[in-house]
């Protein structure tokens, strides 16, 4: 049989092969190369997730609107109280955002989780803070690429893997040179809890970024001593972290972090997401996203807009529910209803997005593409009406290796 769809025809290679043979190797060999989230490997699936160039080109273009415009945010916000204070962002939270950095950049390295569309990307979430994935992306993809049946599957298609690690390494670089920091390389530090199912993660990015000249280390917050000489780890000192613990940890384990914290607030080390990346990932960004628009160009504003609401989910504020006409309103409260209450208390502001189903059989394709994860839709919920209901949607049928066929 011959097809000009990569994904039949990736399935009709796998019939060649024993199943339960190739899942074994599989499963073995992601543990091998710590491809775990935890004790569990990271791919139970035997294909990998493939993209087209033109999808490639279009979700490029919409995950770097995101990201400038979650920069946008981060700086119009701590001029702003009122924008400040709809981002739902706690005391602590505020408190932290307003230590200066020392440089501008809110978040070197992000991750927007979207569905692809026909027409649109729809994204449920940015995560502009600590983002795992860079370094198992880029192992699965090695790993897939050693297959037979991949080997096969070249003879027929142009096949190209995604490396995202070295650009999240030139990009801490950058942020490092933003900073100020003039060591050549900078001495990193990749800092989070020991005890974290992504620790196999940390040990891949610092085996490869050691091997492309940053001598890189992993440690626990804990293990960090701050002082007038700078920040330390085993004796040697930090140029660079790159944070991985999150900012709810720091709040909450304050005692923990506190070396880290001190050298931050004295612009000891460059720390990379900077505290301030908690902005942009609140999901109150999505639903006020256009606030930090108003001072643009009216032709670059509307055209911005458009390009926003194209690709994000509705959501509005929980304190907005007082301007909804009698059906939005009866839209929210089912949505609220269906995420478990979690908008009930709508006194603070918070993002109440109305969930959107997609058909499950897309799901077992999702996969990330470098920096952009496809995640699995929301599962059905047996309560939802026909008319209060989210909207349905079909997600694309995802053709994270970009592949063209040999010829073309």
């Amino acid at each position: 049989m011959t097809t000009s769809d990569p994904i039949a025809a990736w399935h009709d290679l796998l019939q060649a092969e024993r199943g339960h043979e190739l899942c074994a190797e599989i499963t073995a060999s992601q543990r091998a190369r710590r491809l775990r989230f935890g004790d569990r490997v990271l791919c139970p699936f035997l294909r990998p997730f493939f993209l087209t160039g033109d999808d490639e080109a279009r979700v490029t273009r919409v995950a770097e609107l995101l990201w400038t415009l979650g920069e946008r945010v981060a700086r119009a916000a701590l001029d702003r109280p009122e924008l400040l204070r709809d981002l739902a962002l706690s005391d602590d939270e505020i408190r932290l955002a307003r230590i200066d950095p020392g440089y501008g950049t809110a978040t070197t390295a992000g991750r927007a989780d979207a569905f692809i569309l026909p027409d649109s990307l729809q994204f449920a979430e940015y995560n502009a803070e600590s983002p795992a994935g860079p370094a198992y992306s880029e192992g699965l993809a090695e790993l897939f690429a050693e297959l037979p049946v991949m080997r096969r599957f070249r003879e027929r298609y142009d096949v190209r893997l995604y490396r995202p690690i070295g650009a999240v390494l030139d990009a801490l670089v950058a942020s490092y040179h933003e900073w100020g920091g003039r060591a050549a390389p900078p001495r990193m530090a990749i800092v989070d809890w020991r005890e974290v199912p992504t620790y196999s993660e940390f040990e891949l990015l610092r085996d490869a970024f050691t091997a492309a000249g940053v001598p890189t280390i992993v440690c626990d917050p804990r293990d960090l001593q701050y002082s007038s000489s700078g920040l330390h780890a085993g004796g040697a000192r930090i140029d660079l972290v790159y944070r991985r613990v999150l900012i709810n940890d720091m709040v909450a384990r304050p005692d923990e972090c506190r070396a880290l914290l001190q050298a931050y607030e004295a612009r000891a080390v460059c720390v990379a997401n900077t505290l301030r990346c908690k902005m942009a990932h609140k999901k109150a960004f999505f639903a006020r996203s256009a606030a930090v628009l108003a001072g643009e160009p009216r032709a670059l504003r509307d055209q911005t807009k458009r390009r926003v609401r194209r690709h994000r989910r509705d959501a509005r504020l929980g304190d907005e529910r007082r301007r909804l006409g009698p059906r939005a309103r009866s839209r929210a409260r089912g949505a609220r209803a269906r995420l478990g209450g979690a908008g009930k208390d709508c006194r603070a502001p918070r993002a109440v997005s109305r969930l959107r189903r997609r058909r499950r059989g897309d799901a077992r394709h999702a996969g990330r593409f470098r920096a952009v994860r496809l995640s699995r839709p929301p599962r059905r919920f047996s309560d939802a009406s026909e008319r209060d209901g989210p909207r349905q949607r079909d997600v694309r049928r995802g053709t994270g290796a970009r592949v063209r066929r040999r010829g073309n």
